[in-house]
């Protein structure tokens, strides 16, 4: 008899979670910055692609972890000079969503994984210009159509400093990164 309820319960478990969750898509630009810089900085254009798993509890509330790869930074101007401060993360912010219809709204933590990095600043000896690690939180609104298709906006603010490197006479490494994400995503198993 435990046999059978164990099975019927596993059964009835997995119906449920299947019915309950999305896999998904997504891809798109990033505009980026650094905030809180005592130097001159300018927007980056960038991009992200990766994938989520929408998990959903109810018909308004879900939770969707996702693994994105991502180029930000932003564009330092010293005496006319320009320079790209690009910094390379797998990230995975983790958003709690709610659904009305539609259109959603979501929020929620981020961790960035630096993947790579570029900082070619004249005059300046900085290795190693990124931290490893980047925390972050999210905040953001989209539209997601029946079929699976949508859109979405977010605006990303870091928590923790980006730069690893000693404050130079110009570069104080104190600074945040700062993120609009413009995305286009399509899921799987739309069972709403």
């Amino acid at each position: 008899m435990k046999k059978i309820f164990l099975a019927v319960a596993l059964m009835t478990s997995s119906t449920l979670f299947a019915q309950t969750f999305q896999l998904g898509a997504k891809a798109g630009v990033n505009i980026s910055n650094y905030s809180g810089t005592n130097f001159q900085t300018n927007s980056m254009i960038g991009f992200h692609v990766g994938g989520f798993i929408n998990l959903k509890f109810g018909d308004v509330f879900s939770v969707q972890p996702e693994a994105v790869f991502s180029t930000q930074g932003a564009q330092y101007e010293n005496a006319g000079t320009k320079s790209n401060l690009k910094v390379s993360y797998l990230n995975v912010p983790v958003m709690a969503k709610l659904d009305f219809g539609s259109v959603y709204i979501e929020a929620g933590p981020q961790v960035g994984f630096k993947t790579g990095e570029s900082a070619a600043i004249p005059n300046q000896s900085i290795n190693n210009f990124a931290k490893n690690l980047d925390l972050s939180a999210a905040a953001g609104i989209g539209y997601h159509s029946k079929s699976g298709l949508g859109i979405g906006a977010r605006y990303i603010t870091g928590i923790s400093k980006v730069g690893d490197f000693n404050k130079t006479t110009t570069i104080d490494p104190d600074f945040k990164n700062s993120v609009v994400q413009l995305s286009v995503f399509f899921t799987l198993f739309n069972n709403k």
